[in-house]
């Protein structure tokens, strides 16, 4: 006799659990990054993007190291891992396959 009523029992008590689950709340969307502006960027990305399209060498590098007085510097090249945080301060250079320049901007 326990047998036939603990079973409905059961069954009553997950689909109680199930009613009362609600979906979680809505998240606001992350914010967007910051944008490079002429002048206006903290890692001096704006004074150098003219050489986006350029094949990457370490003069050049130099050269926009010390052009843009970024606190920091980092080349990014396809296939490489980097951290994902975001530095104000740092200039991230973006190569192709190929070693040219795609991207110059703050992170």
């Amino acid at each position: 006799m326990r047998l036939k009523i603990a079973g409905p029992l059961v069954i009553g008590l997950v689909v109680a659990g199930c009613a009362s689950m609600s979906s979680p709340p809505p998240r606001d969307p992350a914010p967007r990054p910051p944008t490079v502006s002429e002048g206006g960027d903290g890692c001096g990305a704006g004074p150098v993007q003219d050489r986006v399209g350029r094949h990457y060498g370490e003069s050049l590098g130099e050269s926009i190291r010390r052009e843009s007085g970024a606190g920091a510097f980092r080349v990014m090249r396809p296939g490489e891992a980097h951290t994902l945080e975001y530095r104000g301060d740092r200039l991230n250079v973006r190569l192709d396959e190929d070693g040219v320049i795609t991207d110059i901007g703050c992170g």
